[in-house]
């Protein structure tokens, strides 16, 4: 209490306005098995200057994560981001900037969002674009969602190669949204075919794919999203937003909604974030798509202007038509794809799949061929890719960590009975020299 500035004569006035005679007696649910009756054992206080030398010195006891040579993946990516990327960021009309429930005097926070949203459907091939939603896990939750308040159906068929930390969030979801979760097994290490032809029924529905999948392999989208739609059933794809400078974009194959995580359009890794979910949908259903979207318009005098176009969240509108309730959006960091894809562009985009796609291929042809490594699958891959090694995973990234890698993720954290896998992530930023010392590493295991 001592850091907030209230008298002893205020703080009696509000226990008494509260009805309570002290403070113990607002912490009555607290069970006193609970309630620890020691003093606390706290050091001396310190002068401010003294404070900071004092969790400089704790601080530096930590190993600098941007000193290990970065292979993990799993979501996250290790990606170059300009210096502009930061410099736009940390200006004041965009860092200090919140959610903008007066639109029409949010002018440059609505333009960002709407040029996202412009980005976003260029990329993806789709109709529509939100503002962006919290990650790409709940974007999955709300295509399911979404889904199943399009068709009226309850039934969702989900690969098994979907990220597993994704998936766990849409089995929250559908606990009390009565979802039915029917996971589609995988061959290879990718979906298998026969699993959706087995599955796919007029009950369902939507077909839900990521691509490239958790462990980095391409699906075969376009197939899949033609048997979902000869069964009435929605298609939903997950992405990865570098992939489709090289791979076809979910639209050009008829991708009923799109989700992604969108960390990788010069957002840092942050330890695991704030990062953004990407989502976009076919334009036929903009009414049912969760989140809020940005139009531009002309007011009287002809003036462009933009516009909350859509707000369908309980806070807004009547709760039976509410459409998800996803309150805001992750607006610094969808402003940061923004500045990202904008200074890249086409042409930078494509330069950034193609260094990643070539330097993983290397990397995985080089630890294939070491003893004690192994190929898990051939199908193709983007920038991520899986191996079978002969002594456990973890094991593995332990040893690398103290030689100075971030050496991939061990697939036995998230499904205990693969000890053996593990996934490797290759970004434009790893040079030949850095996979070249992984290589020699991994040889002397």
């Amino acid at each position: 209490m001592v850091y907030i500035p209230n008298s002893e004569k205020d703080f009696q006035e509000m226990l008494q306005a509260i009805g309570v005679k002290d403070f113990e007696d607002l912490l009555q649910s607290i069970p006193d098995v609970l309630k620890s009756d020691r003093t606390l054992d706290l050091p001396p206080p310190l002068t401010e200057m003294e404070l900071e030398a004092e969790i400089a010195g704790i601080a530096g006891k930590n190993r600098a994560s941007d000193r290990l040579i970065n292979f993990m993946g799993g979501g996250a990516y290790d990606h170059f981001i300009p210096k502009v990327v930061d410099y736009i960021l940390s200006r004041s009309e965009f860092k200090t900037a919140y959610t903008p429930y007066q639109p029409e005097v949010s002018q440059g926070t609505l333009q960002a969002m709407y040029e996202y949203q412009s980005m976003i459907c260029e990329l993806t091939g789709m109709g529509v674009s939100n503002a962006s939603l919290y990650d790409g896990a709940s974007g999955l939750a709300e295509a399911a969602m979404m889904a199943r308040n399009i068709t009226g159906k309850n039934r969702i068929l989900i690969a098994e190669t979907v990220h597993p930390l994704y998936l766990q969030v849409l089995k929250t979801y559908a606990g009390s949204l009565e979802l039915d979760i029917d996971i589609l097994p995988a061959k290879n290490y990718v979906t298998d075919p026969n699993a959706l032809d087995e599955k796919l029924t007029s009950q369902t529905a939507a077909v839900i794919l990521q691509s490239p999948n958790f462990y980095g392999y391409v699906e075969n989208a376009p197939a899949a999203a033609e048997k979902a739609h000869q069964a009435e059933a929605l298609f939903i794809q997950g992405f990865d937003p570098i992939s489709l400078a090289i791979l076809r974009a979910p639209g050009d194959y008829g991708t009923d909604i799109v989700f992604g995580e969108g960390q990788s359009l010069g957002n840092h890794l942050n330890f695991g974030g704030p990062y953004l979910g990407l989502f976009a949908a076919d334009r036929k259903y903009v009414r049912k798509m969760p989140g809020r979207i940005i139009g531009a318009t002309e007011d009287t005098q002809g003036r462009r202007g933009f516009v909350l176009t859509l707000q369908t969240r309980e806070q807004h509108i009547r709760r039976e038509k509410a459409t998800s309730n996803i309150c805001t959006n992750q607006g610094l960091n969808a402003l940061a794809a923004t500045v990202y894809l904008a200074l890249l562009g086409k042409c930078g985009i494509r330069k950034v799949a193609e260094l990643s796609t070539q330097k993983a291929h290397y990397l995985h042809e080089k630890i294939t061929a070491l003893k004690g490594f192994d190929k898990v699958s051939d199908e193709p891959f983007f920038k991520e890719f899986t191996v079978y090694t002969r002594i456990p995973a973890a094991e593995v990234v332990r040893e690398a960590e103290q030689a100075g890698f971030l050496a991939g993720v061990h697939v036995g954290q998230f499904y205990p009975g693969r000890m053996h896998e593990l996934i490797l992530a290759v970004t434009e930023k790893r040079t030949k020299a850095q996979m070249d010392k992984l290589i020699n590493f991994l040889g002397s295991l």
